[in-house]
């Protein structure tokens, strides 16, 4: 059995990460809302800007810069669709490494605050990492939650 000083170090440790990981998910999700708010606001301002038709005839012009105005809040309206969805990914998954004795075999996107047993289960899964494992004993199974999973194995 572990020593109780050596247990409440791993305790600090994994509260420490659970913390880590917490702060990022909350960053993530304030990323998301501020996206999401800079697309509705893009899309009022769009609508704002479309020429509507006029009882009597308006110079050729302010049509001409209305709808070159409204070209680029489009453009930018695209942007901002894009970014949402980076920042919606970056809410919804994280993408973990998965090494085989320390060598980078493949990569995973996962939930935030999977278990330590169902990433194990993933990444054994991964094609990559069973022809890396080639039926060789795994000796040791290190997860770093956020980060990494680590096989290591022994002679084929």
């Amino acid at each position: 059995m572990a020593k109780p000083s050596k247990l409440d170090r791993i305790l600090r440790v994994r509260t420490l990460q659970l913390g880590l990981v917490q702060a990022e998910e909350a960053r993530a999700h304030d990323r998301a809302a501020s996206e999401q708010m800079l697309r509705s606001r893009i899309a009022q301002l769009t609508a704002n800007v479309s020429p509507t038709p006029a009882a009597e005839p308006v110079a050729g012009f302010s049509l001409v810069a209305a709808a070159h105005f409204r070209e680029r809040l489009h453009q930018s309206a695209e942007a901002a669709e894009g970014r949402l969805r980076a920042a919606q990914l970056g809410a919804i998954g994280l993408v973990l490494v998965v090494q085989v004795n320390g060598k980078l075999r493949d990569r995973i996107e996962v939930a935030p605050g999977i278990d330590d047993d169902a990433l194990l289960e993933m990444a054994l899964a991964l094609p990559k990492v069973e022809a890396a494992l080639g039926g060789a004993e795994i000796l040791r199974k290190i997860v770093v939650p956020g980060k990494l999973v680590n096989l290591v194995v022994g002679g084929k």
